[in-house]
């Protein structure tokens, strides 16, 4: 069943969260331990992250570097179908623009769809780290918008060459991404609305939102959102405030604010444990706002914080 059937069917607020695919070189169990924390709360699909290779140097000791791409992360599209074999979940791999050409693209929806895999979150991705701005490869796509009508063709049976695809298949369905505090490339709210109704009109059935820890901007973003016409599921995505560092690396990383209330007290925990019982008190309070407000979906962000949803996920679910 596709994702926006699985929000829909669903008489209360439906549950659901990313995973990472382990490093290079360790195994799956750290995965299957985070998919075991979390099941119990009847999780009606799970994201499975994509990641680019970068470049990378190594001292050949003669003061000399060889340049290498290496992929930190692989195993995006077996992470998928090992989770979907082991627990019977839907799995959402994610695709992306940044660091896969045209070709590269056709072969991982060929291979999803060959595992049953017909699920997908459309996103540009993060720039490489040695780029100042973001570059699309050659022969690949700048705009998320862009990956989209490559799926669309693949959809109706066409190759990236224009060649058919003789084969039928189930067709693939995919969300979006969306930014309730703005895209930090956008010139102002507006424009991201813009390309958001593109995307829409592209074909997204739903959009999943940064994370963030102020309800009143989600509420309003949505709201914007319908007024500018776009009327699909706007999902919430929630990550628990977990300690102290946070409080500069989050604004920094994600681009998003934190609430004056939320700060006040985190500045006065004198360690992480209580800096964490704070984030998970803190996400309960939204959670149970968004419930409330009939949000179709919440997806957590489980990196590094699967013991925090689950105390959230017992005190909401």
């Amino acid at each position: 069943m596709r994702v926006i059937d699985l929000i829909h069917k669903n008489k209360k607020t439906a549950f659901s969260f990313e995973i990472l695919p382990p490093l290079k070189g360790t195994g799956i169990e750290k995965l299957y331990q985070t998919v075991d924390t979390l099941r119990e709360f009847d999780p009606q699909y799970i994201n499975i992250t994509t990641h680019r290779s970068e470049y990378v140097y190594k001292d050949l000791g003669s003061g000399m570097f060889q340049r290498y791409r290496l992929r930190r992360r692989p195993g995006t599209v077996a992470v998928a179908a090992a989770i979907q074999n082991k627990y019977g979940i839907t799995v959402v791999p994610h695709i992306l623009c940044s660091g896969f050409t045209r070709e590269e693209t056709e072969y991982v929806l060929l291979d999803l769809q060959f595992l049953n895999i017909t699920d997908l979150l459309v996103l540009r991705g993060d720039k490489a780290r040695h780029e100042a701005s973001f570059i699309p490869e050659t022969d690949g796509y700048r705009h998320a918008i862009e990956l989209q009508g490559q799926i669309n063709d693949f959809n109706r049976g066409i190759f990236v060459d224009g060649s058919e695809i003789k084969a039928t298949n189930t067709p693939f369905s995919y969300g979006v991404a969306c930014y309730p505090e703005k895209h930090e490339e956008a010139p102002n709210m507006e424009a991201d609305l813009h390309w958001l109704r593109r995307k829409v009109e592209a074909g997204a059935e739903y959009a999943v939102t940064q994370l963030f820890y102020d309800n009143r901007k989600y509420f309003r973003f949505v709201e914007m959102a319908r007024e500018a016409g776009i009327d699909i599921p706007i999902i919430p995505g929630i990550k628990p405030f977990k300690k102290l560092s946070q409080l500069n690396t989050i604004p920094k990383t994600f681009k998003v604010d934190l609430p004056e209330e939320l700060v006040a007290e985190v500045v006065k925990c004198k360690d992480d444990e209580a800096a964490r019982q704070v984030g998970v008190e803190w996400c309960v309070r939204q959670c149970r706002e968004l419930t409330r407000s009939g949000v179709p979906s919440i997806h957590f962000y489980s990196v590094g914080a699967a013991d925090s949803i689950r105390e959230v996920a017992k005190a909401i679910y």
